[in-house]
């Protein structure tokens, strides 16, 4: 039996680097936030590093578990901005 290779989404639903800044920002851990969003730790990672692409629900829940707003999550924006009001600074 041959190897299955694993390949990235053609499409994601969020900017993997956002949701890494927006969580790191708001201190919760990657199980913390997966726990609120109902979902994984390991789909967590998935989702942070762009091996898998967030489901519209469980983008809206990781937004506002990190009291973030959506469109800072999302990959509609026209330029980059990783900037979640709301969100704590260290």
């Amino acid at each position: 039996m041959s190897a299955r290779q694993r390949t990235r989404p053609s499409r994601l639903h969020q900017e993997p680097e956002a949701v890494t800044w927006a969580r790191e920002k708001s201190e919760p851990t990657k199980r913390a936030l997966a726990d609120l969003v109902g979902i994984g730790e390991q789909l967590m990672g998935e989702i942070e590093s762009g091996w898998r692409s967030a489901t519209p629900a469980s983008l809206i829940k990781i937004a506002e578990a990190l009291n973030c707003p959506i469109v800072a999550l999302d990959c509609k924006r026209a330029t980059p901005s990783y900037r979640c009001r709301g969100v704590r600074s260290r």
